[in-house]
């Protein structure tokens, strides 16, 4: 179980280990990715398992010694059979998208526990590593794959609409560790396993910018909701917040320890407070202010 740390970078203060109010149990394994939806009503989250697990989110108020209440548990999305790595809610749909290493991506409806709406399976392109909506065209995703491809596709007709020109100087094969797409603009964001970060056009296809932003492999990527700055989280356990117009660094800090060569797993702003949030390897998950 993850520890919430909260840390004001300006102080040094000691760690504090904080009581979840509610804890989720269904799995059987490993939780590899969570997401809220957008009111906040319900959560998904992904596992090893191969399940979408979907919740009911109880009330901040609920006391944790309350007896088990299942109305909690909404059910499984079942489809997938490999690792469920990577979820994305979308608030004007109400849909959830999730990818897996059984190489498929899936579109789910969230307002019940039904088979997927639609499959996405391209064996030219390989397995998809990491998934995002595309904010400037809403019926579009972006998709990362373990060939180093990167596509646009239609969820509507599930066919590609676009893929992204990539590593156009050597020619080699890079991992992806996660694609985002800009909040208010055509421009898709990758974390590369080789220490750079890449922009991409969405309506060319064509690299934009390619920087070298930490001293290890990028895993974790946000860019906040007025899509100025964005979060990078790196294996060399630093954060940094870049000027996404400049495309510079402004700040960094170190935030967790490495464990197996691994550090930070994830980043992530808050909606509407000045605050960031990072998970770790070092089984921490912390919020900064």
């Amino acid at each position: 179980m993850w520890n919430l740390q909260k840390t004001a970078p300006t102080k040094k203060s000691a760690s504090i280990d904080v009581e979840p109010i509610y804890t989720f149990r269904a799995h059987r394994g490993a939780v590899l990715c969570v997401v809220m939806s957008s009111t906040g009503d319900q959560c998904f989250s992904g596992g090893v398992d191969g399940t979408v697990q979907s919740w009911n989110t109880p009330s901040s108020v609920i006391d944790p010694y309350d007896s088990y209440e299942p109305s909690v548990l909404r059910g499984a999305l079942c489809g997938h059979t490999d690792p469920v790595w990577g979820l994305v809610y979308s608030g004007i749909h109400q849909r959830l998208l999730s990818c897996s290493g059984d190489g498929t991506v899936r579109l789910w409806d969230t307002s019940n526990t039904k088979p997927a709406l639609a499959t996405f399976h391209n064996k030219e392109l390989g397995v998809p590593t990491s998934i995002d909506l595309v904010c400037s065209d809403p019926a579009h995703m972006v998709t990362s794959f373990t060939s180093g491809q990167i596509g646009l596709f239609n969820m509507e007709t599930q066919q590609q609409v676009l893929r992204l020109e990539h590593n156009v100087d050597t020619g080699a094969v890079c991992q992806i560790n996660k694609v985002l797409s800009h909040p208010t603009l055509p421009i898709t964001i990758t974390a590369q396993e080789d220490r750079h970060i890449n922009f991409y056009d969405n309506n060319t296809g064509k690299l934009m910018h390619s920087m070298v932003a930490h001293l290890d492999a990028v895993t974790s990527l946000a860019v906040d909701p007025n899509g100025l700055y964005l979060m990078s989280g790196s294996h060399d356990c630093s954060i940094r917040l870049w000027n996404l117009e400049t495309k510079t660094c402004i700040q960094e800090f170190t935030a967790h320890r490495k464990k197996n060569d691994e550090s930070i797993h994830d980043v992530a702003f808050h909606p509407s407070k000045a605050y960031i949030a990072s998970a770790g390897a070092d089984a921490l998950a912390k919020v900064f202010v």
